[in-house]
């Protein structure tokens, strides 16, 4: 294996079957637990930024001269959209002093709804996975996890608001 294909399959983690993506999105669980551990949200954040920058270029070397430009094996563009869907949870967390463990629901919130919007690909998302290139393998997934991370502050927001709990 390559350096680009370890990255880019996230340790040969991208081919397990079935289902490689939801494979990708639960390995970057612990992941983003530890992150938040070692250094908080900014931490977190931080290893966002450098997976998709480091994802876009792994994906480009591990497809290159191949015509399938997003084979399925390839999961670190769903690491790097789970982790930002745990933002939600991550800055609360860090920001008050609260164990990450606590926000518990947060978590199963954030895969849930992430799985959804990658899958299902609604608006933004679709679009972005219509682009060639490793950039749109990559965007897809960063948009699912943005609009995770808004679906779970909703949430958070609804049932710590309006239901009190």
């Amino acid at each position: 294996m390559t350096l680009a294909s370890v990255i880019a399959t996230v340790g040969g983690i991208g081919y397990l079957r079935p289902a490689p993506g939801t494979w990708g999105s639960l390995a970057a669980l612990p992941l983003a637990y530890g992150l938040h551990q070692m250094g908080g949200f900014p931490l977190l954040a931080a290893a966002t930024l450098i997976c998709t920058v480091i994802g876009i270029w792994a994906t480009a070397e591990m497809t290159k001269g191949q015509s399938n430009h997003d084979p399925s094996e390839i999961v670190i563009d769903e690491v790097a959209g789970q982790w930002l869907a745990i933002w939600a949870i991550s800055y609360p967390a860090w920001a008050h002093d609260i164990s990450i463990t606590a926000l518990w629901p947060g978590w199963v919130t954030a895969f849930v709804l992430f799985r959804l919007f990658d899958i299902w690909k609604p608006g933004p998302v679709g679009w972005a996975d219509r682009k060639e290139g490793p950039v749109g393998v990559m965007m897809d997934d960063i948009i699912a996890g943005f609009l995770a991370a808004l679906g779970v502050i909703a949430l958070a927001g609804f049932s710590h608001g309006v239901l009190g709990l």
